[in-house]
Order: C-alpha cells, then structure tokens, then sequence
C-alpha cells in the first residue's frame, strides 16, 4: 500500500501526456486532522479512490448517482460536497476544502470543480444513466424551510416589540441579527433547493 503524504497541497494535476498515456485527473484532500488524506483520480477504468487503508476503481457506467450539494461548515463557509455512489452499493463523499491544522480549514475551489466538471464528462463519454442531482433530500429541504420560517416569525415579533418599546439598541441588533441570518441561513437554502440536472449542465450554485 502507498503511504499518503502527511501534507496535502492543492491539486487537481494532469499525468501521463509526455508519455502517450491519457491524461488522469487528481484530487486529494484531508477530511479531518487525525485521518489520511483522501485521493481520487479519473482514469480509463473509472473513478480510483483511496481513503484510508480502502481502495477501488468503480466504472463510471456503474456509478448510480451524484450529489451536489452545499455544506458550509462554521470554519469555513465556502464548502461543497460531492457524493458518489456505486450500482449494488458503496458510497464516497468528496468535498471541497481540506483540513491543514487544526484552526485551518483551507479551500480548494478550483481544483474541486475542475476534477468534479471532468467526472461528469467521462461518466457522459461513458453512456452513464447515473441519477444527477443537486441539493439536499426533499425532506431535509422541508424541515430546513419550515425551521427558518419558524425563526423568521420569531425575530419579526421581537422586533415589532422592540420598536413598540423604543429599544432601539435592541432593534439594531435584531437588524443584524436578521442581516447575518439571511446570508448564511438564505444561502444555504437557497442553494440546496432539491433538483435534478443534466451532464451538459451543472448547478453553478452548487460549485465554487
């Protein structure tokens, strides 16, 4: 077994055209600080993956389905999610950031949505009838909307009572408050509405 490296940089790299072989598409990132790093490379035989002491090449016409989705996390808001799963079961996630210490939680954007456009083209080139779709589960969407409502009608009735009784460092706050609350709460469900999408178009709000 090939040992990763402690340190995973950056990367999304193309090998092989000097020496006639098709060029292979490599993406590696580190899911937490204690575990290896996680590495992914498109080649002719499929999707080659490596997390831990577990390997496999899964076909691309024997991937069942992807998901896109946008999963901020409080260290870094900028984080997108990939899972993949295999016909008869086997599911990978691959996301797009990656640990480097332990209050550093660093982007890869570029090379995350070169390597995940570049899956889809080949599982395409391949003849896949792979389910694509983009967001979170209808049911997880419904309770995330019905959440945010809840606390909408909430902050609305704190800051009707809040004028009624001239607090206004207390309206002011709920202001920002609401302000902060539309930018990250709205983004994510604006972002993870449940939909399908085709090969030729992938969700741009669900990429870097």
């Amino acid at each position: 077994m090939i040992d990763l490296p402690t340190s995973l940089p950056n990367r999304t790299t193309t090998e092989g055209e000097a020496e006639g072989v098709s060029p292979a598409t490599r993406y590696t990132y580190r899911a937490s600080l204690v575990g290896s790093g996680q590495q992914f490379e498109l080649t002719d035989a499929g999707l080659s993956w490596r997390i831990g002491g577990r390997s496999g090449v899964w076909p691309y016409a024997d991937i069942a389905s992807v998901r896109l989705s946008y999963r901020p996390m409080t260290m870094q808001a900028r984080r997108f999610r990939a899972d993949i799963e295999k016909v008869g079961g086997g599911r990978i996630a691959i996301h797009s950031t990656t640990w480097q210490t332990v209050t550093l939680m660093a982007p890869q954007d570029q090379d995350y949505r070169a390597f995940i456009a570049e899956l889809h083209q080949r599982m395409k080139d391949a003849g896949s009838k792979a389910a694509l779709i983009g967001g979170i589960g209808p049911a997880s969407y419904a309770a995330a909307v019905a959440l945010v409502a809840l606390l909408a009608v909430a902050m609305i009735g704190l800051l009707a009572r809040a004028l009624a009784t001239f607090e206004w460092t207390g309206a002011l706050f709920l202001v920002g408050m609401a302000a902060w609350f539309v930018w990250t709460i709205g983004g994510f469900i604006r972002r993870n509405r449940p939909r399908s999408y085709s090969f030729d178009r992938l969700p741009d709000a669900l990429l870097p």
